[in-house]
């Protein structure tokens, strides 16, 4: 039997910002802490970044997290996701040009692993939303953006 789902959380801004420098930024881990209040220090460890081999030591509210980048298709999507015994989280970046700028699209999941994960993540889901909500003003912000 399939456990509860993850928590998810999808956003996309509209930025007047050329679709190669919303990748560029977005794509950096190093960037993190500049667009998502919930993030107190992010550093790359390994790899070149952005790029398919980047790997990111990410602190998040109280969790040392390391981002591996899983898909790298610069300048459109990349997928960096973060495993420990208790967490898994895995984000998608999303980049397309537009007649004015470009549109950014987030797409955020976090879980709870094992049988912890089963209690407490329908309670997480509900917190989820606020995190994001949160993630993707930074985002209007740090793109010059609208949330659509």
């Amino acid at each position: 039997m399939k456990g509860p789902p993850m928590a998810r959380y999808k956003a996309t801004v509209r930025s007047p910002w050329p679709a190669e420098k919303a990748f560029a930024f977005m794509a950096d881990l190093r960037n993190f802490e500049k667009w998502d209040p919930n993030v107190d220090h992010s550093k790359l460890v390994s790899g070149d970044a952005p790029g398919p081999d980047a790997v990111y030591e990410v602190k998040v509210m109280a969790a040392e997290l390391c981002y591996k980048t899983r898909e790298y298709d610069h300048p459109n999507r990349a997928v960096v996701e973060a495993r420990t015994k208790l967490l898994y989280t895995r984000d998608v970046i999303e980049v397309t040009p537009t007649d004015t700028g470009c549109d950014v699209l987030y797409d955020a999941t976090f879980e709870v692993n094992g049988l912890l994960g089963s209690v407490v993540n329908p309670v997480v889901k509900l917190f989820f939303n606020r995190i994001g909500d949160q993630a993707a003003a930074g985002m209007e912000t740090a793109l010059d953006g609208q949330k659509i």
